[in-house]
């Protein structure tokens, strides 16, 4: 069978490595953003290979580097005492020379509302392998849009990553909301001597639907509603038990900082698939619309019948490049950021992946992982 990437790339320039031994990705193909970027400086730091990317997020209306990008490659930088050139606000060229991956302490800024989990989506995979316990804090946005909260994060992605091996605990200290930030997180990671392949191909049977909806700053009944209006959309399409916490802080951080609210969802299924949802509020956009937004968006993963929600099958593909045996998974939607996660993972590491399924369509992805292990000191 063909392969999809390969279809969907007509006329574009494949990654290659140049006769410096850097390898060379175009961070203009595909999703063409910031995914390009964070996804092959952690492969960089993982295997210790140099890399050249150059048109950073050039398909986006203010291409170069954003402060949680440079946020996000710093941090790398520092955690595998890496080289880089063009870290910079704006930047659209970076090279990234990495060196030995070292455990300790670390705090990291990002200095406005960027989003604190596009910097752990950059990071976790290099902590997973460490040579030991890494701890980091990071300041900046936990509910921040065109990024996944933090809540989504805790309840989605880490316990489907602890899966593989590493154990992951993280903290909110405080939320942080558009524009003002002032977030803060703390994750503590135990890392594995290699991950274990994962399996996720059946849906199995809904169980349950979980949630958190918050707001800081604002009146307590705001939460209250997004709750509301999220569970009796799920009510009218399902019968297994809803269960929707309310989190409220009445002064915003600690800070005094901007207010803000959102809601997360996740669905737990028979086989242990765990699929989630979000929305987040904004000024002139009701309670009640944030929770159907994000019962709406809950209610479609449910209905593709696949165990791997869209936004999380494009995290794993990193892992399961660099994971030991087999891994599969089937997802509700083939992504354009999946697809570039796929290419980056197949021109840095050198793997091959399956795909069944179309772009836009439920799918299944597979591959044989490096079995890459963990550095020791």
């Amino acid at each position: 069978m063909a392969h999809p990437v390969e279809n969907f790339l007509t006329g574009a320039h494949p990654p290659h490595s140049m006769g410096s031994g850097l390898i060379e990705i175009r961070g203009d193909e595909l999703e063409g953003g910031g995914q390009i970027l964070r996804s092959s400086v952690a492969l960089s730091a993982l295997l210790g290979k140099p890399i050249r990317i150059t048109n950073i997020r050039g398909k986006r209306p203010s291409p170069g580097m954003r402060a949680q990008h440079v946020t996000a490659i710093r941090a790398l930088a520092r955690i595998c005492g890496a080289r880089a050139e063009g870290l910079e606000l704006g930047s659209r060229v970076l090279e990234f020379h990495p060196g030995d991956i070292t455990s300790d302490k670390f705090e990291f800024e990002v200095g406005t509302a960027g989003s604190i989990s596009l910097v752990l989506q950059a990071i976790l995979p290099v902590l997973s392998l460490a040579p030991s316990k890494i701890t980091a804090t990071i300041r900046g946005g936990t509910d921040v849009k065109w990024s996944p909260p933090i809540d989504y994060f805790k309840f989605v992605v880490l316990p489907i990553l602890s899966r593989m091996g590493p154990r992951i605990d993280l903290r909110l200290i405080r939320r942080g909301h558009y524009p003002k930030g002032g977030g803060e997180v703390e994750i503590s990671v135990e890392p594995a001597e290699e991950l274990g392949p994962i399996m996720i191909k059946e849906f199995g049977e809904l169980v349950e639907v979980r949630g958190l909806s918050h707001c800081t700053g604002l009146p307590r009944h705001v939460a209250e509603r997004q709750a509301k209006a999220a569970e009796a959309a799920l009510r009218r399409a399902i019968h297994s038990p809803i269960s929707i916490d309310i989190e409220w802080s009445p002064h915003g951080s600690d800070a005094g900082l901007g207010p803000g609210s959102g809601i997360t969802l996740y669905a737990k299924t028979s086989s242990g698939a765990i699929l989630g949802a979000d929305a987040l509020g904004e000024k002139g956009k009701a309670a009640e619309e944030v929770g159907r937004e994000a019962a709406s968006k809950l209610l479609r993963e449910i209905s593709s019948g696949k165990p791997v929600d869209r936004h999380m099958a494009d995290m794993i593909v990193t892992y399961m490049a660099i994971a030991k045996g087999r891994s599969e998974i089937g997802t509700s939607e083939l992504t354009l950021h999946s697809l570039t996660n796929v290419r980056i993972a197949e021109a840095i590491c050198g793997v091959r992946f399956e795909i069944r399924g179309d772009l836009g369509a439920p799918a299944e992805l597979a591959v044989e992982g490096l079995a890459l292990r963990r550095r020791t000191l």
